[in-house]
């Protein structure tokens, strides 16, 4: 089993076979994966494969998504100091805190935040717990409630990122947001989907961008699977 440093060790080899893979490109992502303590953001049975690059449960039928799943996502969501960020799908929260060590821990404005929704209840406590341990409670901001919903009350986003399989993408969340903005969401079936990269134009219209193949848990709510079709 790891310890302190061992730890530090594993997540620093990981993020090296990431860069070798091509899947960690920039700077600000190797940065934030390097920061943040996956270990921290897992069950306490599962943290010894902390370091694999591998989904590994959380809990309420729910896994924190693979390493390069989240350095991808990361990439191709751009995001940036100073940016507001609305995620769909806390899970255990580690996503955003790699997000919240990009636009907000190091953003000299102060304006940088991640607004995160989480629809179970006791996933959402688990995850607070988490970023309040690590220190990334200060930039983010955890919701209980439906995430096809979007949250309107802080909207507009510069990014979105949704971290469940979607059946087509919630027409709030693009309404949420801003143009010029990004959005990074799997499309697609149950068993197969495709991760898109939206943009959002200057005129409110969407290009869409296929990037690649992939399997997330369900995405629930109203613009979303309905709970009875999944179970």
């Amino acid at each position: 089993m790891f310890g302190g440093s061992n730890y530090e060790e594993a997540r620093r080899r990981l993020v090296e076979k990431l860069i070798l893979e091509g899947v960690i490109k920039s700077e600000k992502v190797k940065k934030a994966m390097l920061a943040v303590p996956r270990e921290q953001f897992v069950p306490e049975n599962v943290r010894r494969w902390a370091y694999i690059d591998e989904p590994l449960p959380i809990g309420y039928g729910q896994t924190i998504s693979a390493p390069h799943m989240v350095a991808l996502m990361t990439e191709l969501l751009d995001p940036n100091p100073g940016e507001i960020v609305l995620e769909i799908g806390t899970g255990s929260g580690y996503q955003a805190a790699i997000l919240a060590e990009i636009v907000a821990k190091n953003d000299p404005s102060g304006r940088g935040h991640v607004y995160t929704i989480e629809r179970i209840p006791e996933l959402a406590e688990f995850a607070r717990r988490n970023l309040e341990k690590t220190g990334y409670i200060k930039y983010v901001t955890v919701i209980v409630g439906d995430g096809t919903l979007g949250y309107p009350e802080k909207a507009p986003f510069d990014k979105i990122i949704v971290t469940a399989a979607a059946p087509s993408i919630p027409r709030p969340l693009i309404e949420q947001l801003k143009p010029g903005g990004i959005m990074v969401i799997p499309v697609g079936d149950l068993g197969l989907q495709r991760l898109l990269v939206v943009r959002k134009k200057s005129d409110g219209s969407i290009s869409v961008y296929e990037d690649t193949y992939c399997v997330f848990v369900p995405l629930i709510g109203r613009h979303g699977w309905s709970e009875e079709n999944i179970y």
